[in-house]
Parts: structure tokens; sequence; C-alpha cells
């Protein structure tokens, strides 16, 4: 079923609800009120025609019966009877067709003074008057022919009207829904424009004013976001070309040259060595490359616990001390922590320890005296980490692109490297919901701060 389709036949259930609610009310309070109002009259026909009877001595049954059949306020078959306290007939207002009554509707009057129920197709009264030490039961029927022909015309007219009603909101809601889901349908359609090769392409976002025009933005941002991937897949296979193009060449250079002439023990061990320092190089290019593609892929599905910063600025610290033992890390906190919470993160140990380590790294590798200074600092609801050295440096624009994959700033290219590091470095501080950035001047140092939310 179509939303058009879904909204109409929703808003066509709820009018129609409201339409059978109200008429069912309007229809409920005409008939109770048309009943009340008949009970009345025949309560008031009974009280006079008993009085009649008892009260005024000129009055006979004879009489009284003419008075019954000839008053302009009388109703349609109407019947009263008036019965003693012995159950014995007193006065009947018709002579020619019995009235039937059941014997405990009397001690029900007596026992209420006033009794309203029906008699087949008739409403009927039953009140207890009691006057000169006589108790009497006045039973008066009537059939309502004027209230129920106007209860008959309302029903009718309510049926109707509901019918009208329910078919106008059919179409009208239909129509409606049509008209609002008409720029939903321009929205599919240039979706339907859109390729892989045309995500530069924007929807029209309109005055930005309502849900619609807000679901154009956000989808804008998803086309601007997977531009973004798509831009960042080229790239990373336009510089990985670029990376493994290098040592492959060298290592057909060296072959090449070993086959061309014949060569001594020491011209084939200094190729083989050659060969070796390619093959060393081309193997942590393509780990540095799977490590960059497992990041980016697959970061989503790592495991998170509560574990102490300061823990993983320890471990980064021995673990690079091992393989540079010429590396000197010098380590103070901003501000002791009070308590142990103060420095624990939400976050996964693998991965922030290669965050520190390769900032670490970086910083003791562009140092002149190789020598990198960190600090740790709290605050009520972040804790950062600071790596600070006195390096090349880097300039605004460089900062800029700084953590893009494979970039590498005009005075790092002498220093061993891919460019990758960073790149991993900011796509694991976005995972932990921290950032990672930088303040730089060029030939002054670096001093790059990692922030996440405490646990």
């Amino acid at each position: 079923m179509t939303i058009r389709n879904r909204i109409s036949g929703q808003f066509t259930l709820i009018v129609a609800s409201i339409l059978i609610g109200f008429s069912l009310l309007i229809y409920l309070v005409s008939a109770t009120y048309r009943r009340e109002e008949f009970y009345e009259r025949l309560k008031s026909k009974a009280r006079t025609t008993v009085r009649f009877l008892v009260e005024v001595n000129e009055v006979d049954r004879d009489l009284l019966r003419i008075i019954d059949r000839n008053t302009l306020t009388a109703l349609f078959d109407e019947k009263v009877l008036i019965l003693n306290e012995h159950n014995r007939l007193v006065y009947s207002s018709v002579d020619d067709l019995p009235v039937r009554y059941r014997p405990e509707l009397l001690d029900a009057v007596r026992q209420h003074r006033e009794v309203e129920t029906t008699n087949g197709d008739n409403e009927l009264v039953g009140i207890l008057y009691e006057a000169n030490s006589q108790r009497l039961v006045v039973l008066a029927s009537a059939y309502d022919r004027f209230g129920q022909s106007k209860l008959a015309n309302l029903r009718l007219t309510l049926f109707w009207g509901l019918l009208g009603g329910i078919f106008l909101t059919i179409g009208l809601g239909f129509f409606f829904a049509g008209q609002s889901l008409q720029p939903i349908g321009h929205i599919n359609r240039q979706v339907q424009t859109i390729t892989a090769r045309n995500l530069r392409q924007r929807l029209d976002e309109g005055r930005r004013q309502d849900e619609i025009d807000q679901l154009a933005v956000n989808f804008n941002g998803v086309l601007q976001r997977l531009e973004q991937a798509f831009e960042q897949q080229r790239s990373f296979v336009s510089h990985a070309s670029h990376e493994l193009r290098t040592p492959l060449a060298a290592l057909k250079s060296e072959i090449q040259l070993g086959l061309r002439r014949p060569l001594s023990a020491d011209h084939h061990t200094e190729i083989l060595q050659n060969l070796l320092t390619d093959t060393d190089r081309l193997i942590a290019l393509s780990n540095s490359l799977l490590l960059l593609a497992r990041t980016l892929e697959n970061l989503e599905a790592v495991t998170m616990g509560p574990i102490r910063l300061d823990d993983i600025i320890f471990a980064a610290q021995d673990e690079l001390l091992l393989v540079h033992p010429n590396y000197i890390v010098q380590f103070q906190y901003d501000q002791i922590p009070e308590t142990d919470t103060e420095t624990v993160v939400l976050g996964n140990e693998s991965l922030l320890t290669r965050v520190v380590l390769n900032l670490l790294d970086n910083a003791c590798k562009y140092a002149d005296d190789h020598r990198a200074r960190v600090s740790i600092g709290t605050g009520p609801q972040r804790v950062w980490v600071s790596v600070i050295d006195t390096g090349i440096g880097l300039s605004a624009d460089e900062q800029t692109h700084i953590f893009e994959p494979f970039y590498r700033a005009p005075g790092a290219v002498r220093f061993e490297g891919f460019g990758i590091g960073l790149a991993v470095c900011h796509r694991i501080m976005e995972l932990h919901n921290g950032q990672i950035s930088v303040k730089s001047e060029p030939k002054k140092g670096s001093t790059f701060t990692i922030t996440l939310p405490v646990y």
C-alpha cells in the first residue's frame, strides 16, 4: 500500500469514527430527551385524570371518559387506568379495547411510587396517588407517534449525512495526501538521477521549514559524506598505487642489474641487501595499507571497556623504547588526579595504544634530540593527552591536510614513513567520540592533543 493510500485511509478512519461517534451522541441525546419528555406528559395526564375523578365531584366516569377522548392534548393510542388498593379497576379511559398489564407492575408502583416502562410499542408510566384515605394506582400509556417520527427523520438525516461525510473525507483525504506528498515525489525523481558519476548533485532543499525540506537537507548531507568516501577511496587507490610502485620499481632495477652482466660475490651480496631493504619497505607499506583499510572499515566491531589513559601512555612508551632505545619520552601530569577514575575512559586498549604510540613515534622521529614530552590533564567531563616535540613543525596549510591518508608535509619527506599513521589516529579518535588536534609552527615543533570523554 502506498503512503498516499495509507494516509487517506487513516484520515478517513479517524474522521469517520468522529462522525459516527458524534451522530450516535446526537441520536442518543435526542432519543433520551424524547423519552423523558413523553414520560412527563404521561405522568401529567395520569395526575390530571385521577384528580378529576377523585377531587371534582361534578365529574363522573362517563364525563371524564368523554373529556379524555376529546381533549386537544390527547395522545395517540392513549389509555388511562385507575386501580384501587385491591387491584380492582376504578376507571378506564377505553371500553372497547382490553388493557393488559402485569400484576407485579402494580406492586412496583406501590413500592417506588413512580414507574416508567414500556408496553409493546407504547410507553407506560405508573404513579401512586394518595388522597382521602385512598391509595390508587394510575397507569397511563400511549404511543409517541410524533416523537418517533422525528427520531426516524433524525436517523435518516444522520445516516445520509454520515455516508456523505465519509465519501467526502475519502476524496479530500486522497487529494490532500497527494498534495502533501508531491515534494517527496519530487525528491524521489531527483534521487533517481543521482549515480556514482554525479555525486556532486544535490536535492532541492526548499525553504528548510518543514520535515520534507529537512529530509532533503539530511539526504544532501549523506550525499556529501558519500562523495567524500568515494573521493577517499579514489585517493587511497591512487596513493597506494604510487607508494607500491616505488619499491617495486627498485626491486625490478636491482634484478635487471644483477642479470645484465656477471658480478662478483660482493656485488651479488650488495644487490641482495638492496633487494632485502626494498622488500622490507614493501612489506611495511603493505602492512600500513592493510592497517588503514581495516581501520576505515571494521572499527565499529571492536570491543570497548573502561581503561586508564595514563596506563595507555606508559604501555605505548615501553613499546616505543623497546624498538628505539635512543628515543626519550618525558611524562608529566598537568594536575595530579585526586581519584583513580579521573583518567578512566571508555575505549579499546590496543587502538588507543596505537594512537599514543604513533604520536610519540612521530614526535621523537622529527625532533633533532629524539625527545618528546607527554602531559595528561583532566576535567569534569574530558581527559586529554598532549604530545609535544621540537621537530620540523607544520605550516597552517599543512595542518589542514595532516590527517588525510598518504599526505606528507614537504619537510617530512626526508624521514621514513608513508603518511598513514595520523589518518589512522584520526579515525580511531572518531570511533571513541574523541578529537585529535594539532598546534604547530614551522621549525619550532608541534603539539598533538587527543581528547576523550571521561567514563
